[in-house]
C-alpha cells in the first residue's frame, strides 16, 4: 500500500469481545497499515455481561513510552480510546506533543458514556480529564452523551435540533480539536438518526443521516471510529471520510443483527472483505 501508515491505537484491550484495540486493529491493519498499540487497561470481557476484571496499565505505559522515546519510534496517526485515571491524560498529552511532526493525524473517541448516561466507573472526574485531553486531537469522535457531558449542553437529551447541535459543536471546539464528529445523534425537527460534524479545514458543519437497525452490538464506536481514520488517511475530506464510515458500519450492524449472542460485537474478522468493498 503506498500510502501506508504507521499508526499507534490507545486504548482498552479485551481478553473477550471485539471492542477497544480489538475491534480497531485489524479493521486498520486490513487497510495495509503498519499497527501499533498501547493498551491503556486489560480488560477480561465487554462489561455488559454484568462481571469482568480491569487491569489498569499506566505504570506499563510510563515505562513503554520511555523506552520508545529512547529508540525513537515515530508515527503517522496516534488514535485513542479509553482512558482510565488522570494520570494517563498527563502523560498521553506529553507523548502526544513529543510526537507532533508535519502531517500527525490524532484521532481522539472520548470513551465515557452512551444512551444519556455515563458508563460504570465514569465520573464527573472522568468528563474533566477528558475536557483536558481533547485539545491534544485534531478530530474528536464522541457519541451525542459523550458530547453533551463533554461541553455540559443538553446532558441526558438524546434529541436535538440543528441549533442545538450546532451549540455542542460550539463547545466541542471550544475546548481545543480542529474538528469534531458528533454520532448517534438524533434530529429533533426530522426524527433522522444522524451523524453531525465540523470540518476544521473547511470551515463548515455538515450532518450525515444514517440508517438505524435496531440491534446494539458493544464496539460500534471503535469501529466506527478505526473507518473514519482510514478514510482521513487515504486522503478523504471529513464530511467524506463520515459518509463512508457510516455506510460500512450500516452495513456490519445488517450483516450480523440476527445473531443471537450480541454482547461479544461484531465479528470483524468474519467481514473484512466488506470493508475493502
Amino acid at each position: 500500500m503506498e500510502n501506508s501508515k504507521n499508526i499507534l491505537i490507545i486504548g482498552d484491550m479485551p481478553g473477550y469481545g471485539k471492542m477497544g484495540l480489538a475491534g480497531i486493529l485489524p479493521i486498520l491493519s486490513n487497510m495495509g497499515h503498519s499497527i501499533y498499540n498501547l493498551p491503556t487497561a486489560l480488560v477480561s470481557n465487554n462489561f455488559d455481561y454484568g462481571r469482568f476484571s480491569v487491569l489498569d496499565t499506566t505504570h506499563y505505559m510510563r515505562q513503554t513510552i520511555q523506552v520508545w522515546r529512547e529508540l525513537g519510534f515515530q508515527f503517522d496517526c496516534i488514535t485513542t480510546g479509553f482512558l482510565a485515571s488522570a494520570d494517563q491524560v498527563d502523560l498521553l498529552r506529553d507523548f502526544i506533543d513529543s510526537q507532533r511532526k508535519d502531517g500527525l493525524l490524532v484521532v481522539t473517541d472520548p470513551i465515557m458514556g452512551d444512551g444519556g448516561k455515563l458508563y460504570n466507573g465514569s465520573t464527573k472526574e472522568t468528563v474533566k480529564n477528558m475536557r483536558r485531553f481533547v485539545r491534544a486531537a485534531d478530530v474528536i469522535v464522541p457519541n451525542l452523551t459523550e458530547g453533551e457531558f463533554l461541553t455540559g449542553l443538553y446532558e441526558g437529551e438524546e434529541l436535538l435540533t440543528a441549533e442545538q447541535a450546532r451549540r455542542v459543536l460550539d463547545g466541542l471546539l471550544e475546548l481545543g480539536p480542529k474538528s469534531a464528529v458528533v454520532t448517534s445523534g438524533r434530529e429533533k425537527e426530522s426524527g433522522q438518526h444522524v451523524v453531525w460534524g465540523y470540518d476544521g479545514q473547511a470551515g463548515t458543519c455538515f450532518t450525515v443521516p444514517y440508517r438505524f437497525i435496531k440491534a446494539h452490538f458493544p464496539g460500534t464506536g471503535d469501529i466506527f471510529t478505526s473507518l473514519l481514520t482510514g478514510q482521513l488517511l487515504g486522503g478523504k475530506s471529513l464530511p467524506q471520510a463520515v459518509q463512508k464510515a457510516v455506510e460500512l458500519l450500516e452495513r456490519l450492524i445488517f450483516l450480523e443483527q440476527d445473531v443471537a449472542e450480541r454482547n461479544n460485537g461484531i465479528r470483524i474478522e468474519k467481514y473484512l472483505s466488506v470493508l475493502t468493498e
